[in-house]
Order: structure tokens, then C-alpha cells, then sequence
């Protein structure tokens, strides 16, 4: 790589060109470690650079390449988000509560997986205080910038992991998501994201939102995606509802061939505000799959919006959360997690009981819907990125929002399980990214990366990158 700057290259150019010795993984490291101090204090997309546990890793992978021992992601960079627990560091959650907790004395299952496979862990990513919001300013590290725009947010919950992403830094980040928290910031930030299916992925410890919680890759490629699934889907049995796929989700994009394929298209899901230049991106968007050789026809399956269902979820988990201190913390906490413990606490239990159950039908009336389909496409965000600081846009074309509701395109895969991802589709007036999401049939997420490939072959976004970078 000429000047040394690896930025924005594939998983698979950094491997080969590990494994035919034309660069190194301590090379690669040392270019992202001065990376990171170069962009990142405009950026503040990190809660900590371990750049010691880098460069330990790197040597080590530098080493498993001399002696034929590399694991799939040797050597390759990667960043977690610092609401997941990495052993030996502080898992602070966004919230000063955590900040001077106990370094975690075991890693979550994604972590253990990418960091088993060799991954260089670049550092932890910023969040929102406990992912309440799809906007990631939090008490423990203030706002974090999108590096398209730096008055800009890179949305959240999986913020940090989206901006460094989006401005080159690291290959492959971890993302989790209740509401949307991969595909918010990957769709502000320009980028690919997937959530997987229910349970493909391990969650542990359990999250307080239940099965709405997924973690997920967030990656400039979308076969970088697929590698890094490759290495973290398959059971646990600390999870009781994650389960073996046997898919090799990279093999799968050995064809990209589209036709045959039923595609729905919807602009609103029948209920969703959207801005209408973004509704005309995606819909552009979605015609591609008709060129690619997919019967594509608009329809919905005539549902009513589920943000009661999510909300009483939502709100029930963060009061949960604060049931024995909330008194003793209410004073460092982000005002507005404090308004959602207390609309939480108002709820009974059989409050919360008849939203579990509206969630199992919700469930399975999307499930009998997509018998119809093999993948429904939808914008992802109804709107451009919003200014950094705010909870949430405010308005969507007219209409109110609160700090989930807006998300109306992603939270309802979230309740559904169903895999959902999010592919760039091109520019608002702003300058700013807008995304298409690419849903599929329960536990067809190998069709879902496979339909992303298609798109990003046809229409590549890898060429235009934000001005930060």
C-alpha cells in the first residue's frame, strides 16, 4: 500500500497480503494505531485505544503467518463496542455508573471469537449510556462525530463503531442492536451492517432487553461481513436460543446471481414517516434488484406499527435495570435514560407480560408474511443524519418523533428476529449517506449478505468517502 495507509482495505487484501509477506500485521496496526490519533480527536469515536493489546496481537499473528498457523482473522484490526464485556478491560456501558468498575474477567462471545481468530483489537467504541438512544453522546465520553460531517451524528447505539468504520479506521467493528443500533449508524454512516437472525449470534451476559438484543458486524465490504460471521454465529450454551446455521455465510457469495428471487418493496411499511428524498433513494435503489433479475413487486404486509410493543419492552428493561439504585445514581445519569426509567417504572407487570405476548404474534405474522417473499427491501433511516446532540431528529417529515420511535423501518426486525441489513444507496441534498435495508426469511441471513453483494457489485459506494478521511 503506497505510504503505508491501509485505510478502507478488505479483510481478504490484508490477509493475502499477509500471507504473501508484501506487508505485515504489525505494519497494518501501526498505521491504524496513527490513524486513530490523527482522526479521532475530531471524531471521539473511542472510550479506550489498547494499543499495547494491538500490538501484542499483531506480533503474535505475525508470527502465526511464518509458522502456517494463522487463524481466519489474523492480523486483520478490529474495534468493539464498549457495551460488551472484554476480559482484562472495563466494560463501562456508556454510563458513569460502570466507569470505574472492575476490569471483566471474561470476554462476551463475539469478542472471544474474533479475538480467538486472531483479530488485532484496536480498542472499545462509544455508546449511548446503556444503548437507550440511536444518537451516541454519553455522560462517560461526551458526543461522537460523524466524519462525514462532524456537526453531524454517526447515529447509535453502535456510534463509535460506525464513524471509525466510516473513516477508515479498523476493517471490522462489533455492533449491537435492540431497536436498530447496527443499522442506524451504518446507515448514517455509510456503511454495511448487518443484524442477524435471533439467536445466530451468542448473546451473553443476557441483555436486559431481552431477545430485541443482537450483535452484529459493521464493515466498509460486505464479504468482510460475511468473515466476520463466519467466525462469531454458532451456539452457546449460555445463551439458550442461539443455535448451529453449518452456512459458510463467505461461500455463499460465490454467486451472486439474483434471478428467480421474490422481492418486496415498501416505502413506509404502511405507518412509517419518512423524509421523501429518502424514500426516492431507496426506492432507486430497490429497482437494481429488478436489474439484477429479481421479480420485484411493492407490497407490506399490512401491519400496525409495533412501537407500543417496543416501547413497554424498552422502557421495562432500562427501569429493571435501576430497580434497586435508581435514587442512589438518578444524578449522574443522561437526563433522558432518566425519563425512560421513570416511564418504566409506571408499568406492571402485566404490562409488560401483554407486550411479550403482542410481540410472539407480531412475530409470527411477519414470519407467515415472508412465506410470500424471499427478502423485503425498505429504506433503512427515514431521514439523513441529525445534529450531534440531539436525542433524536424531532420532526420526520412533518411528524413528531421520541427517542426510538423514528426508527420505525429497523425496530420491528428487532421484535420480528428476522435478519436485517443495511447496504449505502446513495446521498441526501445534505451530502450525507442514506441506506436501503435488505430483510430476509428467519434464519436466511446467508440470502440477505448474498442480495447485499449483488448490490454493492452493481452499485459500489467503497469509491466516495467522507471528507475526514
Amino acid at each position: 500500500m503506497a505510504g503505508g495507509d491501509f485505510a478502507y482495505q478488505s479483510a481478504g487484501e490484508l490477509i493475502e497480503g499477509y500471507s504473501n509477506r508484501a506487508f505485515s500485521p504489525v505494519e497494518v496496526t501501526e498505521a491504524m494505531l496513527a490513524r486513530i490519533d490523527r482522526l479521532n480527536p475530531q471524531l471521539n469515536a473511542f472510550t479506550e485505544v489498547t494499543a499495547d493489546i494491538a500490538r501484542a496481537a499483531a506480533k503474535k499473528a505475525e508470527a502465526d503467518y511464518r509458522a502456517g498457523m494463522a487463524g481466519p482473522l489474523a492480523g486483520v484490526p478490529v474495534t468493539i463496542k464498549d457495551i460488551t464485556f472484554i476480559e482484562g478491560l472495563r466494560c463501562r456501558r456508556g454510563s458513569k455508573i460502570y466507569a470505574d468498575d472492575a476490569p471483566a474477567s471474561f470476554s462476551s462471545p463475539f469478542v472471544q471469537r474474533v479475538l480467538d481468530a486472531g483479530a488485532v483489537l484496536l480498542g472499545q467504541t462509544t455508546t449511548p449510556e446503556l444503548g437507550w438512544k440511536g444518537e451516541t453522546t454519553s455522560p462517560v465520553s461526551g458526543t461522537t462525530r460523524n466524519p462525514w460531517n462532524l456537526e453531524r451524528t454517526p447515529g447509535g447505539s453502535s456510534g463509535g463503531a460506525g464513524a471509525c468504520i466510516a473513516a477508515g479506521i479498523g476493517t471490522l467493528a462489533h455492533g449491537t442492536d435492540g431497536a436498530g443500533s447496527i443499522r442506524i449508524p451504518s446507515s448514517f454512516s455509510g456503511i454495511f451492517g448487518l443484524k442477524p437472525s435471533i439467536g445466530l449470534v451468542p448473546v451473553f451476559p443476557a441483555s436486559g432487553v431481552a431477545d430485541l438484543a443482537y450483535h452484529g458486524p459493521m464493515t466498509w465490504w460486505v464479504r468482510d461481513a460475511a468473515l466476520m460471521l463466519n467466525v462469531v454465529a454458532g451456539s452457546d450454551p449460555r445463551d439458550r436460543i442461539s443455535w448451529d446455521s453449518g452456512v459458510d455465510y463467505v461461500g455463499a457469495l460465490s454467486d451472486l446471481n439474483l434471478r428467480g428471487l421474490r422481492v418486496a418493496w415498501s416505502r413506509d411499511l404502511g405507518y412509517a414517516a419518512i423524509e421523501p428524498e429518502i424514500a426516492a433513494l431507496a426506492e432507486d435503489a430497490a429497482k437494481d434488484f429488478a436489474d439484477l433479475g429479481a421479480e420485484v413487486v411493492e407490497d407490506h404486509p399490512n401491519l400496525p406499527d409495533p412501537w407500543p410493543i417496543e416501547h413497554v419492552l424498552w422502557v421495562a428493561a432500562m427501569a429493571g435495570a435501576r430497580r434497586d439504585d435508581f435514587e442512589q445514581v438518578r444524578g449522574i445519569m443522561d437526563p433522558g435514560l432518566i425519563e425512560l426509567v421513570e416511564q418504566g417504572r409506571q408499568l406492571t407487570a402485566a404490562d409488560v407480560a401483554r407486550a411479550r405476548t403482542d410481540q410472539g404474534v407480531y412475530a409470527a405474522a411477519w414470519a407467515d408474511w415472508m412465506r410470500n417473499y424471499d427478502l423485503l427491501l425498505t429504506p433503512t433511516m427515514p431521514c439523513s443524519a441529525f445534529p450531534v446532540g440531539q436525542n433524536y431528529p424531532g420532526t420526520v417529515n412533518g411528524k413528531e418523533t421520541s427517542y426510538l420511535s423514528w426508527t420505525a423501518f429497523t425496530y420491528p426486525f428487532n421484535l420480528a428476529g428476522l435478519p436485517a441489513a443495511t447496504v449505502p444507496c446513495g446521498f441526501a441534498g445534505d451530502g450525507l449517506p442514506a441506506g436501503l435495508q435488505i430483510v430476509g426469511r428467519l434464519k436466511d441471513d446467508a440470502l440477505v449478505l448474498r442480495a447485499a453483494a449483488a448490490f454493492e457489485q452493481a452499485r459500489p459506494w467503497q469509491g466516495r468517502r467522507p471528507p475526514l478521511a
